[in-house]
Order: structure tokens, then C-alpha cells, then sequence
């Protein structure tokens, strides 16, 4: 779990409207955020596999 320490900026009436974060703890969610993706670009690819396979040697053989 990432922790992050925001710092928030307000209105006139104490409402928060904004959050500043230190660099790295931005840098720390995208990359969070990135590996989410992956896992969600994975398991879909995951659901459309048919289960054929072939040789990476052949692929090459087959290449145009």
C-alpha cells in the first residue's frame, strides 16, 4: 500500500478544493496505476485465448 502525504488547498470558507502531492508520492500512484493496467490488459487477453501455441521458431520460419 502506498502512503502519500497530500497537503490540501482551500476557499475562503475552509472547503477543500485541490491536493498538492510531494513528487515522488505522485510518481509512486502512476506507477501503481501503470501496473493496474497491465493486470487488467492481461486478464482480458487472458479471456481470449483459445490455447493455440506455436513455436517461436516457426513464427520466425513464417515471418514476412
Amino acid at each position: 500500500m502506498i502512503t502519500i502525504h497530500p497537503q490540501y488547498l482551500t476557499d475562503k470558507e475552509g472547503n477543500k478544493i485541490s491536493v498538492v502531492l510531494p513528487i515522488n508520492d505522485f510518481n509512486s500512484i502512476l506507477e501503481e496505476l501503470e501496473e493496474l493496467e497491465d493486470i487488467k490488459l492481461y486478464d482480458e487477453a487472458k479471456k481470449e485465448d483459445e490455447g493455440e501455441r506455436i513455436l517461436f521458431s516457426d513464427y520466425l520460419k513464417n515471418r514476412k
